[in-house]
């Protein structure tokens, strides 16, 4: 039995946030109920890469779930899912400020059908403030949160992160969250809004940049390949590559002197005594280092470090991360059969459950597969009702 296999949720979201809050909700058990607008669902639908004419982006993310349509803009749609909301214990949804107010499927209107319902709301800049009324999406929260002015290299382009960290971070903020949110509801039967904003929800993640500037005013700077507080731990150039090297403490910056380097004079030299030292002078560093490791290969070095126990890695691109031993041996790339799609390959699952793992327990649904079982099963609507609203556009 999973640990969430009681919780029921009403996904009104769509593109990255809230599917990928609640696609981890639904790996851990939850029963998600995935509502999609009738003109095409979720916006991740017409997202390509595509396999048969499916899209393999909305396939990622939406695991373990099931997909009804609603046109929410008809009041017999609203009224299923008012019904639907009933009997929910959590709706996500990710619209613009003031949509589901004009929808009528607001937290204020869900709380009248259901009082312990725990509402959770993702959007660019949240409920309140004066932004709060403009859309915002991931590269705009990289922008606006300070990100992108520390990333990439001192006096070159801002640059953006490989991955779209803001909306997966809101995804990861709003599963802990929730269930928080659920853990209060269990104790004591109320339910709660939760107001999440992308532009946020990474300020907290900025621990050392926060340090410098709150004690001393020091505006972050872009570091490239290197860490802000700690030297070496950044990127190195070897003979026939890069490895990432993480000599984040005195102990490991001697290991590496000493036994990958076989340089033992570096731990005396008055520029590299401390961590706040080696950092004061990283760029000296850096050129002696590759000065040194230029004699031989990246795998060299890397064998070293591990025998050493100096924290160190390749720095792989996407495909050989995803053929890497360790990752396979940890389940970290997954198998499932998509009904259209086929077989296909999906990222895993990082928490490791020694009792309650997690599953895929269904592919990704495809568009309104389930609005005939969940209208007829759950709510008990007939097949002539059902095509009767189907007909008239209501449902998909």
């Amino acid at each position: 039995m999973l640990p969430l296999h009681d919780l029921k949720v009403l996904d009104i979201s769509q593109i990255m946030a809230g599917p990928y809050c609640t696609m981890v909700l639904a790996d851990m058990g939850a029963e998600v109920i995935k509502v999609e607008k009738t003109n095409g669902g979720d916006d991740s639908r017409q997202m390509g890469p595509y396999v048969n004419d499916e899209s393999t982006c909305f396939s990622q993310i939406n695991r373990n779930k099931k997909s009804i349509s609603l046109n929410l803009k008809d009041e017999r749609a609203r009224q299923i899912f008012y019904r639907l909301a009933e009997d929910a214990d959590v709706i996500v949804e990710n619209y613009r400020t003031g949509v589901t107010k004009s929808l009528k499927i607001d937290y204020d209107t869900i709380k009248a059908i259901n009082p312990s319902i725990v509402y959770c709301s993702i959007s660019g800049y949240g409920q309140t403030g004066p932004y709060s009324h403009r859309g915002g999406f991931d590269l705009v929260a990289q922008g606006m949160s300070g990100l992108m002015s520390m990333t990439g290299e001192p006096g070159r382009r801002p640059l953006k992160t490989g991955i779209a960290v803001y909306d997966i971070g809101a995804g990861i903020t709003a599963v802990y969250s929730i269930l928080a949110a659920h853990i209060h509801k269990m104790n004591t039967g109320e339910g709660q809004h939760i107001d999440i904003a992308i532009t946020e929800c990474g300020l907290p993640w900025f621990a050392w940049e926060a340090a410098a500037y709150f004690a001393e005013g020091r505006v972050p700077e872009p570091t490239g390949w290197r860490h802000r507080v700690s030297a070496p731990y950044q990127a190195i150039k070897a003979r026939d590559g890069y490895l990432m090297l993480g000599c984040a403490n005195q102990r490991t910056w001697e290991r590496f002197c000493n036994d990958v380097l076989g340089r033992e004079d570096l731990m005396s030299d008055p520029r590299f005594l401390t961590n706040h030292d080696r950092g004061q002078h990283v760029e000296a560093l850096e050129v002696l280092l590759e000065e040194i490791m230029a004699d031989q290969n990246t795998d060299h070095w890397l064998a070293l470090c591990d025998k050493a126990g100096v924290p160190a890695g390749p720095i792989n691109d996407f495909g050989q991360a995803m053929q890497d031993e360790h990752y396979l041996a940890r389940g970290m790339v997954e198998e499932m059969d998509h009904p259209v799609i086929g077989k296909m390959k999906t990222i895993g699952f990082p928490s490791k459950f020694s009792r309650t793992p997690s599953q895929i327990r269904s592919p990704a649904p495809l568009f309104g597969q389930h609005t005939d079982q969940v209208l007829m099963s759950t709510l008990g609507l007939s097949q002539q009702e059902v095509a009767t609203l189907r007909a008239e556009g209501c449902v998909k």
